[in-house]
């Protein structure tokens, strides 16, 4: 299911390339087809009318894949832990997808680092798809699109989905609503145990990977981390994180991390706290998909003259914004 290279369609097999044929499009997705694949995302990544088509039909397998994680400043090592990381999946016989989030240009808001072209070791890989998604200006280090995206990784069968911060430092936190387990990635030398501090990464971080581990400091970095870690305040039976060391260029480490990640899911499980989180991210999703309808129905608002007559009183003093507000509100129920 490789998102960079795909068999040609069989002669008579309808092209996806374009298909808003969502039951077909779905039905080809489970089936392994990346084209299919690819095409359900680029409806969810663009808003396409057939959006709410699209996750009715993916539904009946969310919750079906373990999703992680993976952040930290840009220079540790995401994409190539991220490498290492499905290959180890991949040899437990897992089908695997990612989501690499990436900068996304200020002109054509598109992708500008590819994260695929560093995972060309997984292209010809009929059990792992790879997708970069831009980030369109999304803060957080997410896309918007990424929990619709993740359902549809969901929906083909892939069995873990990896996904991949888009690497701004202090503000991406917001994996950590989306993944079943986030890892943090950190490197010597670079300062990031204080800029954890000063992230609040510690909250959430349930794996500390402190990669490029040859490099000198990585002693004082695995204390500080580890010295943070105790300075949490944790009730019975809470969830201590992990710290792995690692040097991801040679795939040293990488089946500690694996180790570290299975052993947070099975606490996941025996604590409940899988579901918990699951529906923590459910009420995300629908709370973004109500408050996107709202603003585009006070988009079409301000094509009136509702709202100016609100902002002109506003403005000379005879209304107040809150009352406005409500008035507005009003509007929008109507």
């Amino acid at each position: 299911m490789s998102g960079a290279v795909g068999q040609a369609p069989a002669a008579g097999v309808p092209s996806v390339r374009r298909s808003r044929d969502v039951p077909m499009l779905v039905e080809r997705a489970r089936a392994g087809d990346p084209r299919a694949v690819a095409r359900l995302i680029t409806l969810v990544e663009s808003g396409d009318e057939a959006l709410p088509q699209v996750a009715a039909a993916l539904a009946p397998y969310a919750g079906q894949a373990q999703v992680v994680g993976l952040t930290g400043s840009p220079g540790v090592g995401k994409s190539t832990t991220t490498n290492e990381l499905v290959r180890a999946l991949r040899a437990r016989g897992h089908r695997v997808g990612v989501l690499a989030i990436d900068p996304s240009s200020p002109f054509t808001g598109g992708a500008i680092l590819g994260d695929r072209v560093r995972m060309q070791d997984h292209a010809t890989d009929p059990g792992v798809y790879i997708r970069s998604m831009s980030s369109r200006g999304h803060l957080g280090g997410l896309s918007a699109a990424t929990p619709q995206a993740v359902r549809v990784l969901e929906g083909a069968g892939c069995d873990v989905v990896l996904v991949e911060t888009v690497g701004v430092g202090q503000a991406e936190v917001e994996v950590a609503s989306l993944a079943d387990t986030t890892l943090v990635l950190l490197a010597p030398g670079m300062g990031d145990a204080i800029q954890a501090v000063k992230a609040g990464i510690l909250e959430i971080a349930d794996v500390f990977v402190v990669n490029k581990a040859d490099r000198d400091g990585v002693d004082a970095t695995v204390r500080d981390i580890q010295g943070m870690i105790a300075l949490g305040e944790r009730g019975p039976g809470e969830w201590r994180p992990q710290v792995v060391r690692s040097i991801a260029s040679r795939g040293e480490g990488i089946d500690d991390i694996a180790a570290a990640i299975d052993k947070h899911r099975d606490w996941l499980d025996k604590h409940d706290e899988l579901r918990r989180r699951r529906e923590t991210r459910a009420a995300a999703e629908i709370e973004a998909i109500a408050l996107g309808v709202l603003r585009a129905r006070i988009g079409s608002l301000r094509d009136g003259t509702e709202l100016s007559t609100l902002a002109a009183k506003v403005a000379e003093g005879s209304l107040d914004p809150y009352a406005a507000a409500d008035e507005l509100l009003a509007q929008l129920r109507s």
